[in-house]
């Protein structure tokens, strides 16, 4: 790749070289190439072995080197298209190479987003129509043990250099398989294909949950006892924490003042909640008025009634959005509701479109063994999981690709700012009167002093930084899981198990959980810089117009967010 790269790189725009590198990414990870949907047919899995991730990371800087060829850095004299294009490859490259230099792929043990989940949730993405569908599913489960095995190389070779994952992450990683295993996934997923292929597909889940007993008996008996991990803090230290925060932010943070804003945000959501509150539950407290919705509030029974009562939320949402607040075509508009398989971790999520739309973009409700569903929660939830928050702006992007690169709509997203427009949808649909009801008030705050707890303690947890002198929940001390877990639990409605669910994740992917709130604050400030803008040009400021504008520059990282979009509109 690298010598037709550099040959061909001064006669080549960003926009192609970001379009080839995605062809060549999706080569090296098949995973992704079924997110996008461009490789019809094919049955491959990631190579995750140390010789993988070494073709990936040379990949990387063969582009990066084409890039600096074809294009200045920081773009002078290009296209405003091109431009973004360019600074966008640039940047998530050079965060990814970090993160591979620096060993952190050989320690992606955790609880979200690890080889092991991606070997399962591909399966749930492949056409499942016809024969042939099933006979490359087939296939590709056949392929699950290599491509597990190359995984268990890397871990390994982690360990042989002193670079583990902390045991928390190993034994959640560890429980989440033996679930899979227990509740025999793959043999369940592979009984919905035809007949005619019954025992063909009988034998390849055989193969790949031997694949993963595989996987697991590594983790359970070689990783977890290792020196190496039994050593792993849970928190990663200021240096790993800006590597990874930079990878899902796409920004050089000012740690201190991002703390400072998390409890800013708390203060500010506490009252709120308080008010809000007295409307649920008069004289209640927060705590007690979540808990008096948890038990006495409007609820759903039964898990397919919840699947069709959330299915009916959305396609209510997107015909009252549909013209008035942001511009819906026909294949924007569809999005389906899915009930997560067993295993799942706690927390909601989405999946987006395939590039041709024949995959529709799903939200995913984990139901952790429930049939009973309160819905005060759930509502700004699905917003910000469908319209007109992850949905709307994935199948936006896809919608208008022919003005992007495949990079911009796809492997180039950036949780900073993906997490932060779902997170603002949330925050539109308050100021829009969507969620005039208390209970779903309440939900809504409750969602967004989450992110805000998150900002606080995942900064706080992983560079052990001291609560502030003042306040009444342990102050001065040091904050610790425990601390953070305890934190959580106080004021947010979440469930014990899912706080604790959460804890795992934010202590898994340091830097991933402030995404939402900063990126967010980053879309707050673009459209603010936009309306004063329109002011004092004495023009009226059109936000539907904006929104569009916005959505329709694809993935950019926090850096640049709200400068560009600052302009528009």
């Amino acid at each position: 790749m690298s010598d037709s790269v550099s040959a061909t790189a001064t006669t080549r725009t960003p926009r192609q070289i970001a379009d080839e590198y995605v062809e060549t990414l999706s080569d090296l990870d098949p995973v992704l190439a079924v997110y996008l949907g461009n490789r019809p047919g094919s049955d491959a899995l990631p190579d995750y072995s140390p010789e993988g991730i070494a073709a990936l990371a040379d990949a990387h800087r063969a582009t990066l080197t084409a890039l600096d060829a074809a294009a200045p850095e920081g773009g002078a004299g290009l296209p405003d298209d091109e431009r973004r294009a360019a600074r966008l490859l640039r940047e998530r490259l050079g965060a990814q190479l970090n993160l591979i230099e620096t060993g952190e792929k050989l320690r992606d043990v955790a609880a979200l987003f690890s080889p092991a989940h991606q070997l399962r949730q591909v399966v749930l993405l492949m056409p499942a129509k016809t024969e042939d569908d099933w006979a490359v599913i087939a296939r590709r489960l056949r392929n699950l043990p290599g491509s597990a095995r190359g995984y268990i190389a890397s871990l390994r070779e982690g360990l042989a250099r002193g670079l583990a994952a902390a045991p928390r992450q190993a034994e959640a990683l560890l429980a989440q398989i033996d679930e899979w295993l227990a509740k025999d996934w793959f043999r369940d997923f592979a009984s919905a294909g035809p007949d005619a292929l019954r025992g063909d597909l009988d034998r390849a889940a055989s193969e790949a949950t031997a694949g993963m007993a595989e996987l697991r008996d590594f983790l359970r008996d070689t990783y977890l006892p290792h020196p190496a991990t039994a050593a792993a803090p849970d928190g990663v230290g200021r240096d790993r924490y800006l590597r990874h925060a930079r990878h899902w932010t796409g920004s050089d943070l000012d740690l201190q003042d991002a703390y400072a804003y998390g409890w800013e945000e708390f203060e500010r959501l506490a009252a709120e909640m308080r008010a809000t509150a007295g409307l649920v539950l008069p004289g209640a407290t927060p705590a007690e008025a979540m808990a008096h919705l948890r038990t006495h509030g409007e609820a759903i029974e039964g898990e397919e009634e919840i699947r069709r009562w959330l299915q009916a939320l959305m396609e209510r949402a997107t015909e009252q959005l549909a013209g008035t607040h942001f511009d819906l075509p026909e294949p924007v508009r569809r999005v389906e509701t899915h009930i997560a398989p067993p295993g799942s971790s706690a927390a909601p999520y989405y999946t987006r479109p395939s590039l041709d739309f024949s995959r529709p973009g799903r939200t995913w409700l984990p139901t952790l063994g429930a049939t009973r569903f309160p819905v005060w929660d759930l509502v700004s939830v699905w917003y910000h999981e469908g319209l007109p928050g992850h949905h709307l702006q994935f199948a936006h992007w896809v919608y208008v690709k022919d003005r992007l690169s495949r990079y911009q709509i796809g492997p180039g997203s950036v949780s900073g700012q993906t997490e932060g427009w779902a997170l603002y949808a949330e925050r539109l649909m308050d100021e829009l009167g969507f969620l005039t009801n208390p209970e779903y008030r309440l939900g809504y705050l409750s969602e967004q002093m989450l992110r805000a707890i998150r900002v606080i303690i995942d900064i706080g947890m992983h560079l052990g930084l001291r609560i502030p002198a003042g306040l009444s929940f342990h102050p001065g001390e040091v904050w610790t899981p425990a601390l953070g877990l305890e934190f959580l639990r106080a004021h947010t409605g979440l469930a014990g198990d899912y706080a604790a669910s959460e804890l795992v994740r934010y202590l898994g992917r340091p830097g991933q959980a402030i995404s939402y709130k900063l990126g967010e604050r980053a879309w707050l400030a673009g459209r603010e810089a936009a309306r004063a803008a329109a002011a004092r040009e004495g023009r009226p400021f059109d936000l539907k117009s904006w929104h569009m504008a916005a959505l329709s520059l694809g993935a950019l990282g926090l850096d640049d967010l709200a400068e560009e979009i600052s302009v528009l509109g």
